[in-house]
């Protein structure tokens, strides 16, 4: 159960990097995007550190976290996921 876990945080720990990385906010409500980019970051953050003290339970929520509040943003239309439905909860073209 302990190695499932291990690749599942390191999937969701890199698929949240590169979402992190490509996510931009839009024209709408900037300070409420700016807002959920910081909490993402943050629990992305906290993830990192979760995993390197070895608390992959935390680790993971962490992650969970971060990439649920980029995936509200696209959801909202505050953050752009530019209909990448491999990174984001949107419908992909």
């Amino acid at each position: 159960m302990e190695e499932d876990l291990k690749e599942r945080l390191e999937k969701y720990l890199s698929l949240t990097k590169e979402a992190l990385g490509k996510i931009k906010a839009t024209k709408k409500d900037k300070a409420s995007a700016a807002d959920l980019l910081d909490l993402s970051r943050r629990y992305y953050e906290d993830a990192l550190h979760f995993r390197k003290e070895g608390d992959l339970i935390r680790a993971y929520g962490a992650v969970c976290y971060a990439h649920c509040f980029l995936d509200a943003g696209v959801r909202a239309g505050l953050l752009d996921g530019s209909n990448d439905s491999r990174l984001f909860m949107v419908d992909g073209k």
